[in-house]
């Protein structure tokens, strides 16, 4: 077959070009304008290995928080106060989830899905990220207020529960804004799209001013969050000395913070030395520059597996899901009825009345 071309370009041409002349990680411009240009040493296979690993955590995240929502929304009749952030957290992850393939199409072709997409699948990936986060530290925070202060009659409350859950919706809305506004399609090179923040000679200046938003309200203000709240629940069930019920509970609360901190933390360390760099606080090497590429794209990775550990750790690990799974697939005939008899869970008191999903 002839080589087809388009405005002068091959397809060649194009599916040969330097996409990794732009740090799709960070989501910001090269530094080194005026001095030799860095040549990135990431081989072409690592960008294709990212991809597959973004299609496989997209697929994990959608089959378990879809799961999540099945189960709480059969029960909805018999459904907690844990269950209703439950709920609210599995529609984040997978909507978070269901950006991912745009994302990853656009580390192999550039973005290819013009301006107004651009800015929809930034500003939706901002608002489920936020919003997971947050209603993660609110889960931490009802365990909390059950467990240490026992004030089940007062989160019982539905409306408040529900109220809560919104005004986090409306707080990752809220800080999700700037890149509605600001997000843009523009040329990395010669012929390469990317989308990121434009807004002319101060792109770079605005876009560290942002990375403020998620290493705080993204990461360290929940972290301190579950921290303290979990701290005092932990210590409350050590000094009550109850049973394998809230031995189980307390394996949960550390696996919950484990990989919280494990996701999340080292892409936010990465992010701030890349930051420092970008601000002139270390100095910037093309070794340098390179080492903190690679690093962005794999701790982004563990950030992102986050979404599908969360209906693993929440919901999996919960007697009380297992046994909402199970009977739904008893009533469609998928095990049977004795089985589901002797699957049935003994609850663990909390602020939901008798059941908790989350302990």
């Amino acid at each position: 077959m002839g080589e087809i071309k388009v405005n002068n370009f091959s397809l060649e041409d194009f599916f040969s070009g330097d996409f990794d002349s732009y740090n799709y990680s960070s989501d910001m411009p090269p530094i080194l304008l005026d001095a030799a240009p860095c040549h990135p040493e990431s081989l072409e296979i690592n960008r294709y290995a990212v991809v597959i690993i973004y299609v496989l955590v997209t697929l994990l995240s959608l089959l378990g928080n879809s799961l999540v929502m099945l189960v709480i929304l059969y029960n909805r009749r018999t459904c907690s106060v844990t269950d209703v952030y439950l709920l609210n957290l599995a529609i984040a992850d997978l909507f978070f989830a269901l950006t991912l393939p745009v994302w990853a199409a656009s580390k192999v072709m550039g973005w290819i899905f013009g301006s107004s997409l651009c800015k929809i699948f930034s500003f939706l990936k901002e608002v489920t990220f936020y919003s997971s986060v947050l209603l993660l530290a609110c889960i931490s925070m009802d365990r909390y207020l059950a467990i240490v202060h026992a004030t089940s009659t007062i989160i019982q409350k539905r409306h408040l529960v529900k109220f809560v859950c919104l005004t986090m919706w409306i707080l990752s809305v809220f800080v999700s804004l700037p890149y509605l506004i600001l997000r843009n399609t523009v040329r990395a090179n010669s012929f390469i799209l990317v989308c990121y923040e434009d807004v002319g000679n101060n792109t770079t200046n605005v876009r560290v001013v942002l990375r403020f938003l998620p290493q705080t309200i993204g990461f360290l203000l929940p972290l301190l969050i579950m921290l303290f709240c979990y701290g005092f629940t932990l210590r409350t069930l050590f000094k009550a000395r109850m049973g394998q019920k809230h031995h189980r509970a307390m394996r949960v609360i550390f696996a919950v913070v484990l990989v919280f901190l494990l996701c999340w933390l080292p892409y936010n360390l990465v992010l701030f030395i890349d930051t420092l760099m970008r601000t002139k606080k270390i100095t910037e090497t093309c070794e340098r520059r390179n080492e903190i590429d690679r690093a962005l794209d794999a701790t982004e990775i563990l950030g992102f597996l986050h979404s599908c550990l969360n209906p693993i750790i929440y919901a999996f690990i919960g007697q009380k899901f297992r046994h909402g799974l199970l009977k739904i697939m008893a009533t469609y005939g998928l095990v049977s009825k004795e089985f589901l008899a002797k699957e049935r869970p003994s609850f663990v008191g909390s602020s939901s009345g008798n059941t908790s999903t989350t302990l």
